[in-house]
């Protein structure tokens, strides 16, 4: 750190004169000090220098200037448009030929999760195991309200590329299993009405196929994430995205429909529901546009107010919300043990240790086996996370998998990178992250051993928290180009005033040997303690 001592000696006259700042380097001290030298020094005038009057009058100068500093809160990056009916009738009844999606989540549902996997060869997935794949797969269909799971079973496969996706006898295997749960008696929430493959997407083909052999509507990964983002989407940002994220499945289930010669009966885009799908698009895309546009003035905003931001990401349901409930104290979030309970990108405004007040980003999860163009439909948000000053990703290392979600978030955040609309010869580079193994609480300490290279946290007893708000704090001056500085100012005078309003003021105190001065520890910008300097120190 450093001290600035800026003394000020009045003359008989009410003309104002100052000592020169020298720069010195006390070796006897952590602090490096910008001090007075009573040996060598030079006079300046600050340019409002008209006496003792004229010292009250550039307080009120300063003071008269600052702005409240605005509250961050979700109604400021609230963005409401109601010019676009996302409830269209029409359109309801294509998205629902398409993927079954429904907008009345009352109605109950019991559902069969068949896991497929390849057993071997280059395709087998060797990151997470169908045991894994299907714990994830139940908590989706759980996830949703009057959902439940009837039966859950992983079916090996040699490939996930068939028409059919399954051989014939293992259809006629899991028809069996199919007649026998649609028959049970006395179980009514085993009765099945729709069929969960657990797969990324399924081909127009395969879909028609299995829903023509079990008649039973087919869902895969796509479908059901589509239904659990309508259901947490309240705003209308997240409304106009998750809408967005709706139409490349219905377009790719309706070309692949034009290649296959076996049509499912009553689902074919006519041409007036194409010309639907393509007006709903364009109108999409227009909305989408005014929200990057909306989001960038806020960004604005909260530079021009020199706020830094910290951007907050993960897995879905690894712990972002909570971490930053824990991190701020801001009793009104309520973080939810499910799949994608954040869709809007929110601010959360918190402290430093040193004072300094950052904006913590909240952002939708990720997750695996889904297209990345599902997610890349939120990048009107997802910019604020990818335009961050640093980035704190978030993994929940008492999950079985939880090296097989970092890697996902890393590839997927590198793939929004290119969603940024930067210039062709320009190259973003990402923020610097913060890798947090969060829940720790949940491991042994053998096992949590193992994550000693990685900051440990648990939001549920609060551990770690003093530690990573420290590193945070140690990479925002950094990459903010921050500096704390301790500077000798006049008690109630013009410098001060400046001081609160263009720093953060860490502490003060009464400098012993001159009590009218006082010793400010702030926190300030190159920018601004060059402007300091201009203004008080000529």
């Amino acid at each position: 750190m450093f001290v600035i001592n800026v003394a000020r000696r009045l003359q008989v006259s009410t003309r104002q004169q100052y000592k020169a700042l020298i720069i010195t380097n006390t070796a006897n001290t952590a602090t490096p000090r910008l001090n007075v030298n009573e040996d060598n020094f030079k006079r300046f005038k600050y340019t409002r220098n008209i006496g003792v009057k004229g010292l009250r009058s550039s307080k009120h100068h300063f003071e008269s200037k600052e702005q409240k500093v605005p509250d961050i809160e979700e109604k400021d990056l609230a963005y409401e448009n109601d010019s676009l009916n996302l409830e269209d009738s029409e359109y309801e009844e294509v998205v629902n030929g398409a993927m079954h999606l429904t907008r009345n989540f009352q109605v109950a549902h019991s559902v069969l999760i068949i896991q497929p996997y390849v057993k071997w060869g280059p395709k087998r997935n060797m990151s997470t195991s169908p045991d894994d794949q299907l714990k994830e797969a139940e908590a989706l269909v759980n996830s949703l309200p009057n959902w439940h799971v009837a039966l859950s079973l992983k079916v090996p496969l040699e490939s996930l590329e068939r028409k059919a996706l399954f051989g014939k006898g293992k259809l006629e295997e899991l028809k069996n299993i199919v007649n026998d749960l649609r028959q049970a008696k006395g179980a009514c929430d085993k009765r099945l009405t729709c069929l969960f493959v657990s797969k990324g997407s399924l081909s127009f083909a395969q879909k028609s196929i299995l829903e023509s052999y079990f008649n039973l509507p087919v869902l895969d990964r796509y479908s059901i994430v589509i239904q659990i983002l309508r259901l947490h989407a309240t705003s209308a940002e997240a409304r106009i995205q998750v809408a967005m994220a709706e139409l490349p499945y219905i377009w790719a289930q309706a070309k692949d429909a034009n290649l296959s010669k076996s049509r499912r009966v009553g689902w074919s885009l006519t041409d007036t529901q194409k010309e639907i799908l393509r007006t709903r698009e364009r109108k999409l895309k227009q909305e989408l546009e005014r929200i990057r546009n909306h989001r960038k003035l806020l960004r604005n905003k909260r530079k021009q107010n020199h706020y830094p931001i910290v951007a907050v990401v993960g897995y879905t349901n690894a712990g972002k919300t909570s971490l930053i409930k824990a991190l701020t104290k801001e009793q009104s979030m309520q973080p939810k043990d499910q799949l994608f309970a954040t869709l809007d990108v929110t601010a959360h405004a918190g402290l430093l240790p040193c004072n300094l007040k950052i904006i913590y980003m909240d952002t939708v999860g990720f997750m695996s086996d889904i297209p990345t163009g599902l997610i890349e439909c939120f990048i009107a948000t997802l910019e604020d996370a990818m335009l961050a000053d640093v980035i704190l990703h978030v993994q929940d290392v008492s999950h079985s998998c939880y090296q097989a979600q970092k890697e996902h978030v890393e590839k997927t955040l590198e793939s929004l990178t290119h969603n940024l609309g930067m210039k062709a010869d320009e190259i973003y580079q990402l923020p610097q992250i913060i890798n947090v193994a969060n829940k720790i609480d949940l491991l042994q300490d053998e096992k949590a051993a193992h994550f000693d290279n990685l900051l440990k946290v648990s939001c549920k007893n609060l551990s770690g928290l003093e530690e990573l708000s420290s590193v945070i704090e140690k990479n925002i001056l950094e990459v903010t180009a921050r500096r704390q500085i301790i500077i000798k100012v006049r008690n109630g005078g013009p410098e001060m005033a400046w001081l609160y309003k263009n720093a953060t003021v860490v502490s003060t105190q009464a400098d012993q040997n001159e009590p009218e001065f006082m010793l400010i520890d702030v926190i300030i910008t190159e920018i601004s303690f060059a402007q300091f300097k201009r203004y008080f120190c000529h």
